[in-house]
């Protein structure tokens, strides 16, 4: 993994993953482990994993990734956000086909806080008339 590379930020929910994408074979690497590895309980995270790469019909790009907080859907929305946007750095052309396959919008859904008085964030106290 030297030489020239492409970084981009990507975040969902309460993950951030900062990825770095040279050229290569098509190798994932996930806080220093294989990406089947990292992501081993869940065949179909995997799959999704390699959606930018899907979407361009091209895998000849390696990528390597440190990602943090959130769970490991959180994880993946992330590093799928922050391979597109290095995708589309790295070749501007392929920006139109990312935004087609709906890759590279940020989903801004965050969970929401617990207010005071309530169970939750909007779960009230059952109501009794009498």
């Amino acid at each position: 993994m030297e030489g020239h590379y492409t970084y981009s930020l990507g975040r969902r929910k309460r993950a951030t993953a900062r990825v770095r994408l040279t050229n290569g074979k098509g190798i994932i690497i996930v806080n220093s482990k294989p990406a089947t590895e990292y992501f081993a309980d869940s065949e179909s995270l995997l799959e999704e994993l390699q959606a930018p790469f899907k979407a361009i019909e091209d895998n000849k790009y390696d990528a390597s990734i440190r990602v943090s907080g959130g769970g490991h859907s959180g994880q993946i929305g992330a590093i799928k956000l922050g391979i597109s946007k290095a995708l589309s750095i790295k070749n501007e052309s392929l920006k139109g086909t990312l935004k087609k396959a709906d890759l590279l919008g940020r989903d801004p859904r965050e969970k929401e806080r617990k207010k005071f008085g309530l169970k939750g964030a909007r779960k009230k106290r059952q109501f009794t008339k009498r």
